[in-house]
Parts: C-alpha cells; sequence; structure tokens
C-alpha cells in the first residue's frame, strides 16, 4: 500500500526536480532570472508591472508634499542659451517689466519673505526650475537661514529695501539708505551682493533709480503678471509673452502659485529661465 507523500514533501520533491529553490514555490511567486544583474527588479519599472505580486514597498515613491505632487509639475523643454540685453551704460538704471527677448521663456520672481513655508524649498527642488527672490531685510530676519536652503535650490536673492516702504517722493537719502542698506546685507547673509533690485508695490521715481545706480544696482524690475491665490492675472492679454516677468509672494496659498505660474509659463509654450542670466556681467 502507497501511503500518500505529505503537502511539505511533495512540494520539496517538485522543487527538486524542476531545479527552483523551496522558498520561491512556498511563496507562490515566480523565481527570478538567475541571469539577470541583481538590480535589475529594484531599477526598472517595468519590471515592477511585470510582476504585480511584487511589494508594493520596494516602489520608491515620487516626490511630493503638502498640497503637490510631481505630476502636478509640468515639463519644460531644456532653455535655450541666454543672450543677455544691452543696459545703458551711464545715468539711471533701466526699470522694466519685460526682458526685451524673442527667446521662448518667462521669468518667475518671488517677493518679500514673509512667510517660510517648508514646502517651498521642497517644490521648489522637485520642479527644478530658476526663479529670483526680492528679498526684504526686515522680513526675512527672523529665519534669514530659510532663504539659504532656497539658494542652495538655485534660487538667486536680489534687493528689495529694508523695510518694505514706498521710495516715491522720499529723499535721495532715504532711498539710497533703504536699497543699499539691503543689498548690504543681503550680500553678508548670502555671500552674493544684489544687481537687481524691484521697489516695494512697484512705485518708483527718478530718484529711485538713480539710487539704485549709486548702489551698484544694474537694473529695476517691475512686472507683467501677478499670482495670487492660485490665479494668474495678466496685464496684456490673456497669457504669458516671451521675455514676461511674473510676481508671486511668500505667502499661504504659495504651492498653488508656484504650480499656477508653471502652469501658464508651460501653457504659453515657454520655459522658465533665470533673470539674472539676461543681464550683462
Amino acid at each position: 500500500m502507497i501511503l500518500p507523500m505529505p503537502r511539505r514533501a511533495l512540494t520539496a520533491a517538485v522543487a527538486a526536480l524542476l531545479g527552483l529553490p523551496l522558498a520561491a514555490c512556498s511563496a507562490g511567486t515566480p523565481a527570478a532570472d538567475p541571469a539577470a544583474p541583481p538590480s535589475a527588479s529594484a531599477s526598472s519599472p517595468t519590471e515592477h508591472l511585470a510582476t504585480p505580486s511584487a511589494p508594493a514597498a520596494s516602489l520608491t515613491p515620487p516626490p511630493q508634499g503638502k498640497g503637490w505632487t510631481l505630476s502636478d509639475i509640468p515639463v519644460f523643454p531644456p532653455k535655450p542659451p541666454p543672450q543677455p540685453i544691452t543696459l545703458p551704460a551711464t545715468g539711471a538704471v533701466p526699470y522694466l517689466s519685460r526682458i526685451p527677448t524673442q527667446q521662448p521663456v518667462a521669468f518667475i520672481t518671488i517677493d518679500d519673505g514673509n512667510l517660510k513655508l517648508p514646502e517651498a524649498a521642497k517644490l521648489m527642488a522637485a520642479a527644478r526650475v530658476p526663479v529670483t527672490l526680492f528679498l526684504t531685510t526686515d522680513a526675512i530676519k527672523d529665519d534669514e537661514p530659510y532663504f539659504a536652503r532656497l539658494q542652495q535650490q538655485g534660487a538667486v536673492i536680489e534687493a528689495h529695501t529694508i523695510t518694505h516702504t514706498e521710495l516715491r517722493g522720499k529723499s535721495y537719502a532715504f532711498q539710497r539708505r533703504e536699497i543699499c542698506g539691503s543689498a548690504d546685507r543681503l550680500g553678508q547673509l548670502y555671500q552674493r551682493r544684489p544687481v537687481l533690485f524691484r521697489p516695494p508695490f512697484g512705485t518708483k521715481d527718478a530718484t529711485t533709480l538713480r539710487a539704485a545706480r549709486d548702489c551698484g544696482i544694474k537694473a529695476a524690475f517691475m512686472w507683467k503678471e501677478t499670482v495670487h491665490k492660485g490665479k494668474v492675472r495678466y496685464q496684456e492679454g490673456k497669457k504669458v509673452l516671451p521675455g514676461d516677468i511674473i510676481l508671486m509672494h511668500f505667502r499661504p496659498a504659495f504651492v498653488k502659485d508656484f504650480l499656477a505660474a508653471l502652469r501658464a509659463i508651460h501653457k504659453a509654450g515657454l520655459t522658465p529661465a533665470l533673470l539674472e542670466d539676461y543681464i550683462p556681467a
């Protein structure tokens, strides 16, 4: 009389005949191809798709944060080689709301620095697009290292006065103190003295632009689009044009605003570029 073989012994016998490891059989999953390199299943996205029973923990999650995921960030074509504009050799600094270029680029600028959201650094690191920060020194003094972290993500820091007061109509001495003082302080903090300037509220007069020149500033800037609470507002038409400068702030809706700016640039067929690359050295 032949007694039935126990299930485990039968499994072991079959595994031995087929030359398969016992663990692979008892787990109920296909064995790995011994000819494949050890890292193939860990690094290839299609390998995971071919083995639905692979544990989800083996997949590296895409970058994401509070209110955004990597899929929210548009993919842009490479930036063209920058073509710096020509600046006047003497006199007051120019005041620009758009870089005069036909290259398919636009510029993101972020002002003040009152709110220091952790999500800003995460999102900027994931987006990998250039930005210019016009910082007010009084607004940042409660957490100056925060902006050094943004600088490490590629942001370039420029001047926006000490106190964010309106400059138009003030004396030359007052305006010079606000502009030079902020540029000096930012240079000490971030190892690069600003060469660009944005007057608070975008208001200025001839004295502003003369004082800026005397403070070592090369150009002052307004904007063509603003972003607030996730909505882009246009001064001209309904899309971002080549060379446009976009303004946003460090506010509670930073994530929505930053993504809205990126989408507007992408929809216009443009690529984010660095403002400083278009100003002569």
